[in-house]
C-alpha cells in the first residue's frame, strides 16, 4: 500500500493554528493587563504597596551589594595578608638553602631547589591542596622549575605575574584550580585559588617563589554572606511589602467607607453614618463626617418640607383664584362686549382689564402646570402627531405678533409630513414659546424656523438675528421669571414661565431643549424630540450653532411655507417674504463644521452643548394675537 507524505499539506493548517494559538494568549494577555490597569487605578492600596515594594526592593539591593562586597573584599583581604606572611617565612628558607651556592652550573642546584620546594610544600601545604613553584630569574632562566604539591602549578603563573615578581615585587592572582584528589583518594572539583610570588635573590641569582594557594574556605564565607543578605533583604522587601499593606488598609478601609457612605447619602439614604472607633485623626474624620450628614440631612428635609409647602401654596392659591377669577371674568366678558356704548375712556379701560384678565389667566396655568411638574404629576399623552402640520399652526397664530413687530417668520420644513410620537399639546406650546421668544428679541429681523428629521429623531430650530446672548446668560435663560434686560418693554406681555414650562415638557419626551447665542450675532434654540416615545436620542439632526450669520439662500430641498392667518377673510400675510411655492435652502443638516460660541445644555445630554437667548413666552404672545 502506497504511503502518502501529507506533511506539506498539513504546513498551513499547522501555520494557522499556531497563529490561532498566538492571536488567543495575546488577547488573555491583553485582557490581564486591562484588568490589572483598572485595578492600579482604582486601588490607592495596591499603588502605595507596589511604590513600597520597588522603593524597599532598590534600597535593600543596594545595602546588600555594599555589605556583601565589602565582607568578601575583607575575607580576600584577610586570606592575602596571611598568604603574604607564609611567603616570606618561605623566602627566608630559600635563602638560607640556595644562598650557599656560588655558580650557576653547580650540579647540586637543581636537586637541591627540589628538596626546598618540598619541604616547603610538607611545612604550608594541607594534603595535596597547595603547591610550591621555584623558578629560576635572569641568568638562572636555564635551571628548570622545581615544583611540589599541587600538580599543575607551574601553569597557573601567567607572565604577567612572573613579570612582576621579577620586577622585585610581591605580587598575588586570583586562579581557578584544576580537579585532584587528595590522600584518601577523594575527587576534589575545581575550585578557587590564589598564586602569590617573591623574588629571592641569592649569590648565584635571583629566584622566583610561588605559592599555589586554595581560597575556597573564603570563597564559601562569602557565598553564604551573600545568601544571607540576599534571605534576609527578600525577607525585609515583604515584610515592608506587607507591613505597607496593613498600614495603608488602617487609613484606606475609613476613606473608602467614607466614599460608601457618601454614595449612600447621595442616593437619598440620608440616614447612614460611618463608625466611629477610637479618638485618633481617623476617628474624628468619621465624627465630622457624621456631623455633615447630620446637618445635610435636616437641611434637605427643611428644604424638602419647604418645598412641599411652596407647591401646595401655589397650587391652592391657583385653585382658589379661579372662582373669584371666573367672576371677574364674567363682569369683564361683560363690560367688554358693550365697551362701544362706552365713553372712551370706560371703553379703553374694559379693554386693558380684559388683556390683564387674559394675562392673569395664563399665569394661573402656568403656575398650576409648573406644580404638576414638581409634584411628578405631569403625563405624557403621545399620539402620532405631524410636526410640519404643527409648525404650520404655530407660526399662523403669531402672525399678527410678528406682524406688528414688523418681523418675518420664515419657516424651512420638508414638504411631506413627519411623523412623530409626542404629545401635540405639549409640543405645541414649547414651539409657541420659542417662535414668540425670537419674535420678541428679534429687532426687526426676520426669524427663520427650520424642521428636519432622519431615521430616529426630529429637530426643529428657532434662529433669530436681534440681540443674542451675552456670555453666562445662557445659564439663566430656562430659570423661571428671569429676564436678559429687566428695563426691556415686553411686546407680547407674558408670565415669565414659559422656557420654563418648554424645559419640562421637552424633558418629559425623553427629549432636549438648547440655545445658543452670541451678542450681535441672534440667537437660535433647538428642540430635538424622538420619533417614537420612548426612544433615545444619540444625535441631533440640526446643528445648534448656526454655521454662519446669512440669511438661507434658495435651493431645491425644502419648500417655503406661508402662513395664512386664521380668518379666511382677511388678506394673506406672508409671514415668508417670498411667494409660495418658492424654496429656500434650509441650512439645517447636520454640520461637522461648527463654530464654538456661547453655549449652553438645557436639558438631555446631547454632545452638542449651546447658549441661551433672554426668555419670553409665546403662550404670553397668544392672548394678544387671539384678541388682536
Amino acid at each position: 500500500m502506497p504511503i502518502i507524505d501529507l506533511s506539506t499539506d498539513q504546513e498551513p493548517v499547522r501555520a494557522e493554528a499556531l497563529r490561532s494559538m498566538a492571536r488567543g494568549f495575546g488577547r488573555r494577555i491583553a485582557a490581564f493587563a486591562a484588568i490589572g490597569h483598572r485595578r492600579w487605578r482604582r486601588s490607592l492600596q495596591l499603588r502605595i504597596v507596589a511604590y513600597t515594594l520597588i522603593a524597599s526592593s532598590i534600597l535593600v539591593s543596594i545595602f546588600g551589594v555594599v555589605v556583601a562586597t565589602r565582607i568578601q573584599d575583607g575575607l580576600l583581604q584577610s586570606r592575602i595578608e596571611a598568604s603574604i606572611s607564609q611567603l616570606n617565612n618561605g623566602h627566608s628558607y630559600v635563602e638560607d638553602q640556595l644562598g650557599a651556592f656560588n655558580r650557576a652550573d653547580d650540579y647540586d642546584l637543581p636537586r637541591s631547589m627540589q628538596a626546598v620546594a618540598e619541604n616547603l610544600a610538607q611545612l604550608y601545604g594541607s594534603g595535596g591542596e597547595s603547591g610550591v613553584v621555584i623558578l629560576g630569574g635572569g641568568a638562572l632562566r636555564g635551571l628548570g622549575p622545581a615544583t611540589a604539591g599541587l600538580g599543575g602549578s607551574q601553569q597557573l603563573i601567567s607572565d604577567e605575574l612572573e613579570a612582576r615578581v621579577l620586577d622585585n615585587q610581591i605580587a598575588h592572582q586570583f586562579v581557578t584550580l584544576p580537579p585532584t584528589t587528595d590522600p584518601q583518594g577523594n575527587r576534589i572539583a575545581a575550585r578557587p585559588g590564589m598564586v602569590v610570588g617573591i623574588p629571592v635573590t641569592v649569590a648565584v641569582g635571583t629566584f622566583e617563589l610561588y605559592y599555589v594557594l586554595p581560597i575556597d574556605h573564603e570563597a564559601a564565607s562569602a557565598d553564604l554572606v551573600r545568601n544571607t543578605v540576599i534571605i534576609t533583604g527578600i525577607a525585609l522587601v515583604v515584610l515592608l511589602a506587607v507591613m505597607a499593606g496593613l498600614i495603608t488598609r488602617l487609613v484606606v478601609n475609613p476613606v473608602r467607607d467614607a466614599a460608601r457612605t457618601a454614595q449612600r447619602l447621595s442616593a437619598g439614604l440620608l440616614d447612614q453614618r460611618m463608625a466611629v472607633r477610637g479618638e485618633d485623626d481617623l476617628a474624628m474624620l468619621a465624627a465630622s463626617f457624621n456631623q455633615m450628614a447630620v446637618n445635610l440631612q435636616r437641611q434637605i428635609v427643611r428644604l424638602e418640607d419647604m418645598s412641599r409647602l411652596q407647591r401646595r401654596f401655589t397650587s391652592d392659591v391657583s385653585h382658589e383664584l379661579r372662582t373669584p377669577l371666573t367672576t371677574v371674568r364674567m363682569a369683564a366678558d361683560l363690560l367688554y362686549t358693550s365697551r362701544d356704548d362706552l365713553d372712551p375712556l370706560m371703553s379703553r379701560s374694559a379693554e386693558l382689564l380684559n388683556a390683564e384678565l387674559d394675562r392673569f389667566e395664563e399665569l394661573l396655568t402656568d403656575l398650576l402646570e409648573i406644580s404638576r411638574f414638581d409634584a411628578g404629576f405631569a403625563a405624557l399623552d403621545a399620539e402620532p402627531t405631524d410636526l410640519v402640520a404643527v409648525l404650520d399652526r404655530v407660526v399662523d397664530r403669531l402672525a399678527s405678533v410678528a406682524e406688528r413687530a414688523e418681523i418675518s417668520v420664515r419657516l424651512i420644513a420638508p414638504d411631506h409630513p413627519v411623523i412623530a410620537e409626542v404629545d401635540p399639546r405639549r409640543v405645541e406650546r414649547v414651539l409657541r414659546n420659542l417662535v414668540g421668544n425670537a419674535i420678541e428679541h428679534g429687532e426687526g429681523q426676520p426669524v427663520v424656523v427650520t424642521l428636519y428629521s432622519d431615521e430616529s429623531a426630529a429637530a426643529v430650530t428657532v434662529r433669530d438675528f436681534g440681540v443674542g446672548l451675552k456670555p453666562g446668560e445662557e445659564k439663566l435663560v430656562f430659570n423661571r421669571f428671569w429676564r436678559a434686560d429687566p428695563s426691556r418693554a415686553r411686546q407680547t406681555g407674558g408670565t415669565g414661565l414659559g422656557l420654563s414650562i418648554s424645559l419640562e415638557d421637552a424633558r418629559l419626551h425623553g427629549g432636549w431643549l438648547e440655545a445658543w447665542g452670541e451678542p450681535g450675532r441672534g440667537a437660535q434654540f433647538r428642540l430635538v424630540l424622538p420619533l417614537r416615545a420612548g426612544g433615545r436620542l444619540n444625535s441631533a439632526p440640526l446643528p445648534l450653532v448656526p454655521e454662519s450669520n446669512e440669511l438661507p439662500m434658495a435651493t431645491t430641498d425644502v419648500v417655503l411655507r406661508r402662513a395664512e392667518p386664521a380668518d379666511s377673510e382677511t388678506p394673506a400675510h406672508d409671514v415668508g417674504g417670498l411667494a409660495d411655492g418658492d424654496q429656500i435652502n434650509s441650512n439645517g443638516h447636520p454640520g461637522d463644521n461648527v463654530r464654538p460660541a456661547a453655549t449652553s445644555k438645557a436639558a438631555g445630554s446631547d454632545p452638542q452643548s449651546g447658549s441661551g437667548q433672554p426668555t419670553v413666552d409665546a403662550d404670553e404672545s397668544s392672548s394678544e394675537a387671539a384678541h388682536a
